[in-house]
């Protein structure tokens, strides 16, 4: 019902006749002004409610287009309300959003396995013989560790894929892309514990964060 309810909105935004809703008089706004594509918003309410049924991801594109769908898209939105429309800047956005995704599900990894869930891709479990139930009981074996690496790989070869276009891309598109400095963070504190997911550290706020994202402000690099 909620999905319905923002899929509805949304329709009703772009009729010109926003819902009496502050976060939805707030998009109304948005989209007036910077003239923002309806396909972006729609693309995120439909993988969302694809996504309820609480399953693990079948194989890490499976992730990777659940990501591209949501985390991208709104790196799409952005990058439009920045006055950005550039197919160099959208290529960046597409990898740095796959790489978020990816990210954000390894965080998640210890919540979910506190609640008996698992959602890392199986392709990716199977090729190392592991199991949910040892992500669940909190297993820190080498196969365990080594199906972490790969994941973890995979969003380090989106970020590299990204910045492959940092020459092409308009240096006002970068303000979008920033969040890469939480996602750079967090794959270089993994690799420190040896990729143990389950590591207290990889909990804890960074408090060098701001600076970081200020030295890349500074940089004018993402």
């Amino acid at each position: 019902m909620r999905m319905q309810f923002w899929r509805d909105a949304v329709e009703d935004i772009y009729g010109d006749n926003p819902p009496h809703q502050p976060i939805a008089t707030e998009l109304w706004r948005a989209v007036k002004r910077h003239n923002l594509t309806k396909m972006w918003f729609m693309k995120i309410i439909d993988e969302r409610e694809k996504n309820l049924d609480d399953r693990a991801y079948r194989n890490i594109q499976e992730l990777e287009t659940y990501a591209e769908n949501t985390q991208s898209a709104l790196l799409y939105l952005t990058l439009e309300t920045l006055g950005v429309r550039d197919i160099h800047a959208d290529h960046a956005a597409s990898h740095i959003g796959k790489a978020q995704g990816i990210v954000t599900c390894l965080r998640a990894t210890p919540y979910h396995c506190t609640r008996q869930k698992v959602f890392l891709p199986m392709d990716v479990c199977m090729l190392h013989g592991v199991s949910q139930e040892d992500f669940i009981r909190g297993k820190q074996e080498k196969n365990v560790r080594d199906v972490i690496y790969d994941i973890a790989s995979q969003a380090h070869i989106h970020l590299e894929h990204a910045r492959s276009f940092s020459k092409k891309v308009p240096v006002k598109a970068y303000p979008a892309f920033f969040c890469t400095v939480a996602l750079d963070d967090y794959l270089y504190n993994m690799r420190k514990v040896d990729f143990n997911v389950f590591h207290p550290s990889l909990q804890k706020k960074s408090t060098l964060l701001p600076l970081y994202l200020y030295i890349r402000s500074w940089k004018k690099t993402y």
